[in-house]
């Protein structure tokens, strides 16, 4: 038996280890599972839904000691905090879905009663990034238990902690033993669990590779699948822009959490008129950011999760600078910022284009590649040249204008003046590499649920 090993980006050093669950463990706890479920789905709604405000309370106590071990694990800066605020408006979000999400559909006939209920999928693996490890846990986790299902939690290696976090607040609500149950596994063990045909759903949040592998294991088992993939999110800012407030957001979103956001800023383009002032505005604004150890106060980037991650955003930096782009932060600025290591500077390109990995592949890091456009016509032809396509920004104060380019824009989620942002009511959804299926909203539930139809006569 091997360990699944976390390793701490700030300094090296072993911050959690687990052993990866037995094929006979697997067993057992998908057995568990799947009598609880049987339980969970006779519970009432209100029940459930008291239940996971109950699980709200519990993490709510837990904030103090998860921002420090979230640091220790993943590198964000303790000044940050941690997830719990937006943690509680998704729970409290979704707990207020939930009603109308799983209410039956009557089709009213005289002599008839007609009706399509939602039911629960069953037993429903969710397997969770490191980036947003609370969050985007929670987004599947709490909508499957509000829907009747039994939920295996597989988390990433880089926050083993959230596992046990979660794990440790589940089981103080009174919930029926096995309901939800944490699992330590590998890529292997993954791939197997998923193929076993004794699971219902799958929900997966990562990369294009890895859901890949998910898709091969699920091939032939007809379970349902939900993708959450990456993205390579742009922002237009037009002329007509808070120019400040546009500058000051955009910089946060292309920097917060390190850029390791799947709809966080990755390219810009900005009208011709107002270039070369946001140009100069955002470069100053991005090199007053200070890198160092995650653990202090006064740090706003920390190390990125994992040195390969960094590497990445290097090779892709110089590629760009290989190929005559321009970089407008000076790396004297950044002292801590060490090559062959998790910490990184960041980085604002100009004289970019779309030949370059930066402007078309996922960097997921501090980079931010930005581009000059004369009308919203090209910004869209830009915006929509990419694999991915997450969410896009519009920049403007023209309501009817950002609600034309999000027209045309092929994404899942189009904002106006905001970004790298996820709402509970909404549908959090992609297109082409950036996954398939949705979550969030009333629409959410679906995924977690399928539909029973119900043709009683009553008359006859």
């Amino acid at each position: 038996m091997s360990d699944i090993i976390c390793i701490s980006p700030i300094d090296g050093s072993e911050v959690a280890r687990r052993p990866i669950a037995t094929d006979a463990e697997i067993a057992t706890i998908l057995a568990l599972a799947r009598q609880a479920q049987q339980q969970w789905s006779t519970v009432p709604l209100a029940e459930r839904k008291g239940r996971m405000l109950a699980f709200l309370d519990v993490m709510r106590t837990q904030n103090d000691e998860v921002v420090p071990e979230l640091a220790m694990q993943m590198g964000r800066p303790v000044r940050y905090g941690g997830e719990l605020r937006s943690l509680e408006e998704r729970v409290r979000g979704l707990v207020e879905l939930s009603d109308e999400a799983l209410a039956p559909v009557a089709h009213e006939r005289a002599g008839f009663r007609r009706m399509i209920k939602r039911v629960p999928a069953g037993v429903v693996p969710v397997i969770a990034p490191w980036n947003y490890p609370y969050l985007t846990a929670v987004n599947a986790i709490v909508p499957a238990r509000l829907a009747g299902n039994a939920v295996i939690l597989k988390h990433a290696a880089q926050t083993l902690l959230v596992g046990d976090r979660l794990q440790s607040a589940m089981d103080l609500v009174g919930l029926p033993k096995g309901l939800f149950r944490t699992l330590t596994l590998d890529h292997s063990a993954t791939e197997k669990l998923i193929s076993s045909r004794s699971v219902d759903h799958v929900n997966f949040t990562g990369s294009v590779a890895g859901v890949r592998a998910v898709e091969r294991a699920a091939a032939g088992t007809f379970i349902s699948l939900g993708l959450e993939l990456g993205g390579k999110d742009p922002a237009y800012v037009r002329p007509d822009a808070d120019f400040d407030f546009a500058v000051e957001q955009l910089v946060d979103g292309a920097f917060y959490n390190y850029g390791q956001c799947c709809c966080g800023i990755e390219r810009v383009y900005v009208h011709e008129q107002i270039y070369d002032r946001f140009v100069g505005a955002f470069a100053d604004l991005t090199s007053r950011y200070r890198l160092g150890n995650p653990l202090l106060q006064d740090t706003t980037l920390g190390p990125m999760a994992a040195t390969r991650f960094a590497d990445t955003v290097r090779a892709h930096v110089d590629e760009a600078l290989a190929r005559n782009a321009r970089p407008l932060i000076d790396p004297k600025q950044f002292s801590a910022d060490s090559g062959g290591t998790a910490y990184l500077m960041p980085q604002v390109l100009v004289d970019v284009d779309h030949s370059m990995w930066v402007m078309m592949e996922e960097s997921f890091g501090p980079v931010v590649g930005i581009m000059k456009v004369s009308s919203d016509q090209e910004a869209v032809v830009l915006m929509n040249d990419s694999p991915y396509g997450l969410t896009a920004s519009v920049w403007t104060e023209d309501a009817a204008a950002a609600e034309r380019v999000g027209d045309a824009t092929a994404t899942g989620t189009v904002f106006m003046n905001r970004c790298d942002y996820v709402d509970p009511s909404l549908a959090w959804t992609g297109v082409k590499d950036s996954g398939r299926g949705l979550g969030m909203s009333r629409l959410g539930f679906e995924a977690l649920t399928r539909s029973k139809s119900f043709h009683l006569r009553i008359e006859h």
